[in-house]
């Protein structure tokens, strides 16, 4: 590592924050389209982080966490193996069959954090990681038969890459506040939407698929804080702003216009020493999706009311705010091995009635269950990793369909996996 990064951490942070542009974000549809967790450490007990720091990654959660791993920089990629696809029945439009949007069906997602203690009471960090999005790739069209006339696949991909520069405070010897800039690019793009892209459903018609890769840049910031209360218990809380988006060559597709807005999030947790090696962390998070109206808009704003398409207050996906339970458990087994798992919760965000639309997104995935384990190689270097498994989930959209596209069910389905390993360089 030292011929690798000859020069400060500082420019090991700002190399490691260079790869990650460089390289390709993924889809990650698990809390929503929210990651389950950042840094490997965390996503091995399920996300949990708001009072239990363990690595560079924490301001992704937490940026109060900062003050509490010392000096480190910790790479690390995940390999994304979802399993989604659709079933459509009752259809009068001629839509009826099964399909797979497995069409591509491997992501590889790099994640990098840095931190650093200035003095006593203050540290600074760096995490730059895959904040969430969404991928299907249909390459036989849920809209390819009947009179819809779609010739060719659909497929669509949406992608967040988050650079969090981080500050901690230590205020008292008990009681630690952190501010992160949430530094947010993300990238969309769709094919094969050709029933929505008519004028009698979209203000832009010309604008709702087929428009190649669009991008947006937006600033928000993340506020934390972690309290020891106890010997044995630390408490934490945290705060993410909303942040602006827009995808303009998408505004026939999006509400207002184009807006894609990143909602805003925030979550409580609590960590628990009850014995030397043993250490229990519980975090509960909300994602306020339904703030956003391209997301939580219904489709029914489309049939009920006439709002087109990328109209002010046009349809979206109908999606509600998700609420999550993490709980997570670490084993010190000895000076070298420690062990991890985890399990968590999250509510529905799609309702039954919004099936259709969500054949694009379907993340429907709600309890996650983790295990991993960390490695230390010497006094300076560590190896983790962890596996997740999302468990399958179909949401049954009983008369989903509206009557304009032939009416009927659309059935939803989601499961997936992942395996990821990072490395950890202690200065």
């Amino acid at each position: 590592m030292s011929q690798l990064f000859p020069a400060s951490p500082l420019r090991a942070a700002a190399f490691a924050a260079l790869c990650a542009t460089a390289l390709p974000q993924s889809a990650l549809a698990t809390n929503g389209y929210f990651s389950h967790g950042y840094g490997v450490k965390s996503q091995a007990i399920a996300g949990v982080g708001i009072a239990l720091p363990q690595d560079g990654l924490t301001a992704a959660t937490n940026p109060a966490g900062t003050a509490f791993t010392g000096d480190r920089l910790d790479v690390g990629v995940n390999l994304f193996n979802p399993s989604r696809g659709a079933e459509i029945t009752g259809n009068g439009a001629g839509l009826n069959g099964k399909y797979s949007a497995d069409g591509r069906d491997l992501f590889l997602i790099p994640e990098f954090g840095y931190t650093r203690q200035i003095n006593p009471q203050l540290s600074v960090g760096l995490a730059v990681y895959g904040n969430g999005g969404m991928n299907t790739s249909y390459n036989t069209s849920p809209f390819g038969f009947g009179g819809f006339g779609e010739q060719g696949p659909t497929k669509m991909n949406l992608e967040q890459l988050f650079i969090s520069p981080s500050v901690a405070w230590k205020a008292t010897s008990d009681h630690v506040f952190g501010a992160a800039l949430n530094l947010a690019h993300q990238r969309f793009s769709i094919r094969g939407l050709t029933p929505f892209a008519q004028p009698a459903a979209s203000e832009s018609s010309g604008n709702v698929h087929n428009q190649g890769t669009d991008t947006s840049n937006g600033v928000g910031v993340r506020l934390g804080w972690i309290g020891q209360i106890a010997p044995q218990w630390r408490l934490g809380a945290t705060w993410a702003s909303k942040i602006q988006g827009r995808f303009d060559k998408y505004k026939g597709l999006f509400a207002e216009q184009g807006g894609f807005d990143i909602p805003a999030n925030y979550g409580v947790g609590v960590s628990w020493q009850p014995a030397k090696d043993w250490t229990l962390g519980l975090d509960y998070q909300v994602i306020e999706l339904s703030d956003v109206k391209s997301v939580g808009n219904p489709l029914s704003q489309l049939t009920a009311q006439g709002q087109l398409l990328g109209s002010t207050n046009g349809p979206g996906f109908g999606w509600k705010d998700v609420k999550v339970v993490k709980l997570g458990v670490i084993h010190q087994l000895n000076d070298a091995w420690t062990l991890r798992a985890g399990y968590s919760h999250a509510t529905q965000p799609i309702p039954k009635s919004e099936a259709f639309l969500n054949v694009l997104a379907p993340g429907v995935v709600q309890d996650h269950l983790t295990a991993g384990f960390t490695w230390q190689a010497s006094a300076n270097s560590e190896w983790s990793a962890h596996y997740t498994h999302a468990f399958e989930k179909t949401v049954k959209g009983t008369s989903a369909i509206p009557d304009g596209y032939g009416g009927g069910d659309a059935n939803i389905r989601l499961k997936e996996d992942i395996i990821g390993v990072s490395y950890g360089w202690k200065f």
